[in-house]
């Protein structure tokens, strides 16, 4: 496989779902950054993601679903106030926290038992995730610290051929990323205002 490998997102993603299931890093576009995309249940994966990002393995990674079935097994509870914005919001960008289910790796939580999650309105991102069998992680495709890509050209000069495969969505309108929401203490709270203006509950 030529690395890395482009697909346009209008072509088939077979590619980018072998790869996930092999381990492997996809970059791929939402509605509004370009992501990195592993398994997060492959916990090899996950830290191999934390190493190309030079991310703290104190922060968790958050999680892009591709249908709302997928929710269920991977929160412990889904609160009024999370159904409630899930209904308004929700495909869109918005990242909602909630208490993580038993059955996801510490690694992808940091040990919080919490976990951020959105149901994407990007096609890409849901096809990805769907294809895939599962949820994907979300989390930017950038080393820490540095400015979000808006084009795969961004994602290709920050890490060159140490992702295999990026998905092309074109340039990319977002500015600030999902807005996150934490719905798991006793008020509901935004940690972040990304691109999304939200009402609270």
């Amino acid at each position: 496989m030529k690395s890395p490998l482009i697909i346009h997102k209008a072509e088939p993603l077979e590619q980018a779902v072998v790869a996930l299931k092999e381990g492997l890093v996809v970059a791929y576009p939402t509605e509004t950054l370009y992501g990195l995309a592993v398994d997060p249940f492959n916990e090899d994966a996950v830290s191999s993601l934390y190493e190309l990002k030079g991310r703290e393995f104190t922060e968790p990674i958050p999680l892009i679903i591709g249908e709302i079935e997928m929710l269920d097994p991977l929160v412990s509870e889904i609160p009024e106030a999370g159904r409630w914005l899930m209904e308004r919001y929700w495909p869109g960008p918005l990242t909602i926290i909630f208490k993580a289910s038993d059955r996801l790796p510490n690694i992808l939580t940091a040990g919080r038992g919490t976990i951020a999650i959105r149901l994407s309105s990007s096609a890409t991102a849901c096809a990805l995730s769907v294809k895939s069998g599962g949820p994907i992680t979300a989390t930017s495709a950038n080393p820490s610290g540095q400015k979000a890509p808006v084009e795969a050209l961004e994602v290709i000069d920050y890490f060159k051929e140490k992702i295999p495969v990026i998905i092309d969505g074109g340039r990319l309108s977002g500015k600030l990323g999902s807005t996150i929401v934490n719905v798991t203490g006793p008020e509901v709270t935004i940690l972040r205002q990304g691109d999304l203006q939200i009402q609270l509950p």
